[in-house]
């Protein structure tokens, strides 16, 4: 579906490396790194949440390994168009209704942007609802798709990738951060419910909280998106007839998408390989980035000598 909403349609003078693509009716802003010539790794962010927290460091290692890395808002975040549409309330949520966009659409909109930048295929990496958004793209488009990296995220399937009761309380009794502060304070909490508490990293944590309230706060997109995740369909049986190299990656601990979701994943894409990281939640500390690089790019490596 097309909406219609407004967006900076300019680079932001706040940060110059930003650039917008105009893109299914909507604006997204994104970010690259590296040489265009290279082979492109797209990242594919999750619920709320903004391309930067896809770190620099991992960006540019990858970049560094020889590949063009871009990232990107998805619609309802950071720079990128917010909607015109209505947040949802709970009830809305719970009965799938009044759902702005779904997660076709989002993967739309992240094929366009290649498009925009005149690149024919692209490895994808995606993360949470990234990962969804990244498995539409694959069903959708996948000519397009050289390799896929699913992280914390699943099927689709109502029976996998459940979180635990504290998380759906929690999440259902969250309410929008008052002021930048009280974002950092939010995002701390928010991290120890579903984070790797033996990794977590406060300082990073509430950096990155108060970068992205100064990029936007509006809490709506969220809700958006939440309702769009709550909309899917169960991938599973589309998902047995990929041929696309695919590397899943999950915490062990995670109390947000648990681990059930990552191993439908990989059980149902053919030839598929699991990583599971012992004792790690929903989120990606630094030492963990480390790890996915060397993980991705040992992928991308086996998947093109495979080809």
């Amino acid at each position: 579906m097309t909406d219609t909403a407004t967006a900076p349609s300019a680079p932001f003078p706040e940060w110059p490396t930003i650039r917008v693509a105009p893109v299914n009716g909507i604006e997204l802003a994104y970010e690259t790194f590296g040489d265009p010539a290279d082979p492109a790794i797209l990242l594919v962010m999750g619920l709320g949440t903004q391309m930067i927290a896809w770190p620099d460091e991992l960006c540019e290692a990858l970049a560094d390994a020889g590949h063009h890395v871009i990232r990107f808002d998805n619609r309802d975040a950071g720079l990128s168009t917010f909607v015109d549409a209505p947040a949802p309330s709970i009830p809305d949520l719970l009965l799938k209704r009044h759902v702005a966009y779904t997660l076709e659409d989002l993967a739309a909109d992240a094929l366009a942007l290649l498009d925009h930048l005149g690149i024919e295929r692209a490895h994808v990496a995606g993360t949470s609802m990234g990962g969804m958004i990244a498995q539409t793209m694959a069903l959708r488009a996948p000519e397009r798709i050289l390799t896929l990296c699913l992280s914390m995220t699943s099927t689709g399937s109502r029976r996998v990738g459940r979180p635990t009761a504290s998380v759906v309380r929690q999440m259902a009794t969250a309410q929008p951060s008052a002021s930048r502060e009280a974002a950092m304070d939010d995002a701390v909490e928010a991290w120890r419910a579903i984070g790797t508490p033996s990794r977590l990293e406060v300082d990073k944590i509430r950096e990155l909280a108060g970068v992205a309230w100064d990029r936007n706060h509006d809490p709506a997109g969220r809700l958006r998106q939440l309702g769009a995740i709550l909309a899917q369909p169960d991938r599973t049986e589309r998902l047995r007839h990929l041929r696309i190299p695919t590397l899943v990656v999950h915490g062990l601990e995670d109390p947000l998408v648990s681990v059930t979701g990552g191993l439908a994943l990989a059980k149902a894409i053919p030839g598929a390989t699991f990583i599971g990281h012992h004792g790690a939640g929903h989120d990606l500390p630094r030492s963990m980035w480390r790890e996915l690089v060397r993980d991705l790019l040992d992928h991308i490596e086996r998947a093109g000598a495979t080809a």
